[in-house]
């Protein structure tokens, strides 16, 4: 698909990364930049399932959400080209992070443990943030994604600065991953 400035978008941008790490925000400011469709995996799950994420993780746990979320993933990456935001642990289901291998662009937003705590305070819509301090929880997190995470095509850090700033910064990097410099970080 054509996008802005000639840059032709082959396929689905799918944005991974912590919760905080920018994904929604930076995903619908991505999709306006690149005249493209925004979808958010957490937004389409509740409409599919009829109730919130939260919710979700309440009434049925985590496994059930995460395979919601698989067909979800699945379901929106067989449609036409699109920027999505997934959920921070869809990329750590290996079904979920192989068909974004095979059917999109992945690009991270590594964001630090101060950036995303920041981003994250006060949020009570978010359930693995109530299984102790906000802190430790993201900590761990970081622990345990960011080395799947780095197998994102694309490595875009998300800092304490402007969306735009960050959303230029995506471009950018995009622009030079599908010139042939893969594997680039910005």
């Amino acid at each position: 698909m054509q996008g802005k400035g000639g840059m032709v978008i082959p396929r689905t941008i799918v944005l991974i990364g912590l919760m905080g790490a920018g994904k929604s925000c930076i995903g619908r400011r991505l999709a306006a930049r690149l005249h493209l469709p925004f979808h958010d995996a957490d937004a389409e799950i509740e409409a599919a399932a009829g109730c919130s994420v939260s919710d979700i993780f309440t009434l049925y746990g985590e496994a059930a959400f995460r395979d919601g979320e698989r067909k979800v993933i699945a379901r929106l990456l067989a449609g036409p080209v699109h920027i999505l935001a997934a959920g921070g642990g869809a990329y750590m289901d290996l079904e979920t992070r192989q068909r974004i291998h095979e059917k999109a662009i992945s690009i991270w937003l590594r964001a630090d443990l101060d950036v995303l705590v920041k981003r994250t305070a006060g949020r009570s819509h978010r359930p693995l943030l109530r299984q102790g301090s906000p802190r430790e929880v993201l900590q761990k997190l970081i622990e345990q994604r960011y080395p799947v995470y780095q197998e994102a095509d694309i490595v875009v850090e998300s800092r304490d600065e402007a969306v735009e700033r960050t959303v230029d910064q995506v471009i950018a990097a995009l622009r030079r991953h599908l010139e042939g410099g893969l594997g680039e970080s910005a």
